[in-house]
């Protein structure tokens, strides 16, 4: 049993990790949020809640460039601390802006706020690569476990603080629990003990401004591991994009009412978390590619199930399983990015693989809408976990499991 002196099991003996584990989750509850904030907050104050999606667009866009080379920036600064507070204000101040400002100003206005938010976001995913920096080697398969519980945390809280305070208080202040959350995400940032970067970085020469946004690309394609690692979790996340608008239909052909999708979704998030923290007790740097197929294979197999759901409880409990088969996978990719990436490459290479993945999922989220009349929602369902399958086998050649990295 996980100690309970901490939300995350994280006992007193390493009080940075248990720091960090809260600021990040703060601040990564805030970014999941975001979404649903925007929506019911511009929706509330115009009636039309198509502005939403633009600022949404907005705030996505930038993360592509951002995040690579916040990523670089933490790597090789000797003060990462000095950073990450200041991005993190940024975060912070821009998103307040934004929820203060969106279906009251002119769209333009509003877009120009969003894309600072765009520019200043990545840095709740950049800090992960922080942790090898003050958590001991043979401690660090159970941080990254952790870690990967932090972000199913947050995708649990975030849209449902904000959906609460919508239904408490009026849409127009449902993006109050996000901007609460990265805020006091901000007050134990300053306090992790955070150094330098553990070998002097490369001169200046070697690092112009392409290489600075390219810089993760060639360790990512270069490195065998890396390479099927990536080439695996971007290709599942195309089909992870579709999940949202297909939990949705499967309720409805169910003959569930439509908000059962945002329940399904939740039980995901719920499974999700169950498999985190089980992989943070289990998981070791020396399974970690096995854990990965294999839980992209069990995610596969439940998706596959759920076309066969007979009533909205067998969903929910399809989703949950789901949801639990992934939860491993992104802790095992966190450990993998670790162990096979140059210590002063670990954070470029985490927001540059997260940036691949995020348009993957762009993608299929955009194949979903395409399909959803022809397919249907057990077309969708079967589709996904064809993807799934289909980046399964895929991993299984390019990582070869059982064979040692070069």
């Amino acid at each position: 049993m996980l100690p309970l002196c901490h939300p995350f099991g994280v006992s007193g003996r390493n009080l940075a990790l248990s720091l960090h584990l809260t600021s990040a989750t703060l601040l990564r509850v805030s970014a999941e949020g975001m979404a649903v904030a925007l929506v019911l907050t511009v929706q509330a104050r115009t009636g039309d809640a198509a502005q939403a999606g633009f600022l949404q667009t907005a705030v996505t866009l930038p993360y592509v460039l951002s995040g690579p080379v916040i990523g670089h920036v933490l790597d090789r600064t000797a003060r990462p601390r000095r950073v990450a507070v200041g991005l993190a204000v940024g975060y912070a101040a821009a998103t307040a802006l934004l929820m203060a400002v969106a279906g009251r100003t002119p769209l333009l206005l509003a877009l120009a706020v969003a894309l600072v938010i765009g520019c200043t976001e990545p840095i709740v995913v950049a800090v992960t690569g922080l942790l090898p920096r003050f958590v001991p080697a043979d401690r660090l398969p159970r941080a990254y476990g952790l870690e990967s519980a932090s972000y199913d945390i947050a995708g649990i809280a975030g849209p449902g603080l904000a959906a609460f305070l919508a239904t408490a208080v009026g849409g127009g202040y449902a993006g109050a629990a996000i901007v609460a959350s990265a805020l006091l995400g901000l007050l134990a940032l300053p306090l992790l003990p955070l150094s330098g970067p553990a070998a002097d970085p490369p001169g200046p020469s070697r690092h112009g401004a392409l290489d600075v946004l390219t810089g993760g690309l060639p360790i990512l394609v270069h490195n065998r591991v890396l390479r099927g690692l990536t080439t695996t979790t971007t290709l599942a996340w195309v089909g992870w994009g579709g999940i949202p608008v297909t939990a949705v239909l499967l309720a409805q052909d169910i003959g569930a009412a439509p908000d059962w999708g945002g329940r399904l979704l939740v039980a995901m998030a719920l499974g999700a978390l169950a498999g985190s923290l089980l992989a943070a007790r289990l998981l070791t740097a020396r399974h970690a590619e096995a854990v990965m197929l294999l839980g992209l294979l069990g995610l596969a197999l439940s998706l596959a199930a759920l076309a066969f759901a007979p009533s909205v409880g067998w969903a929910a409990a399809g989703f949950a399983v789901a949801g639990f088969m992934e939860g491993p996978v992104f802790a095992a990719t966190l450990i993998l990015r670790q162990r096979e990436s140059p210590a002063d490459r670990l954070g470029q290479v985490n927001t540059t693989a997260g940036s691949l993945k995020i348009g993957g999922s762009a993608i299929g989220a955009a194949l979903t809408g395409a399909l959803a009349g022809t397919l249907g929602a057990d077309g969708l369902v079967l589709g996904i976990a064809g993807i799934q399958t289909g980046a399964v086998a895929l991993g299984w050649l390019m990582l070869r499991p059982g064979k040692k990295p070069r």
